[in-house]
Parts: structure tokens; C-alpha cells; sequence
């Protein structure tokens, strides 16, 4: 899906920071798609960090509703960059889980 997006996406939309939020949340949609899936299969399910991805959407929401929230374009941009930094660290948290659990199944 990701790479769908990536592909009919023009060059210049990425120079826009949501754009690049929104490529980082669907990336993180389908890590969380990729945990339901795993731990159907095993008995010791692997856990998001929640925080972390509530922490992620609210810098998200302030990056895009930066205008009726009275920030400037550089605090905008911050809080997107902030966003997809939180949306990366829960993703390679839940993905080293996985690397964690399948190594010590071994």
C-alpha cells in the first residue's frame, strides 16, 4: 500500500510536511496491521506502545491545524518531523519485538 502511494505520489507533494506524516502514518498502519496478524498466531502477543502513537497523532493533528492554532511555519514543521519520529520509534519498537520473540522461539 505504502509503495502504491509512493509511486503515483508526484515529486514536489513530498516537500510538503504532512505529506510526508501522512506516508509515515500509513507506514504505521501497516506495522499495526502486520502485530494483529502476528499475534493471532502466537500465544505471547506483542504490545504497541500506545503512548507512543498517541503521542505521534497529536503532534500529527497540530502539524496539520497549525494555521487555526496560531503556530509558525517553522514549529508546523517541527511538529510533523516530531510526528513521523514518533510514528518510526513505535514502528522499529513493534518490529524488534518481533525479532526479539522469533529469535528466542528458536
Amino acid at each position: 500500500m505504502l509503495a502504491l502511494v509512493v509511486l503515483y505520489t508526484n515529486r514536489g507533494a513530498f516537500f510538503s510536511p504532512l505529506a510526508v506524516v501522512v506516508v509515515a502514518a500509513i507506514g504505521l498502519a501497516a506495522v499495526l496491521v502486520q502485530l494483529r496478524f502476528y499475534n493471532r498466531e502466537h500465544s505471547r502477543p506483542v504490545e504497541a506502545p500506545v503512548w507512543l502513537n498517541v503521542l505521534g497523532v497529536v503532534f500529527a493533528l497540530a502539524a496539520l491545524f497549525a494555521d487555526a492554532l496560531r503556530l509558525g511555519p517553522a514549529l508546523a514543521q517541527i511538529m510533523a518531523l516530531l510526528a513521523v519520529g514518533s510514528f518510526a520509534v513505535s514502528g522499529a519498537v513493534i518490529l524488534h519485538a518481533f525479532r526479539k520473540r522469533d529469535a528466542a522461539s528458536r
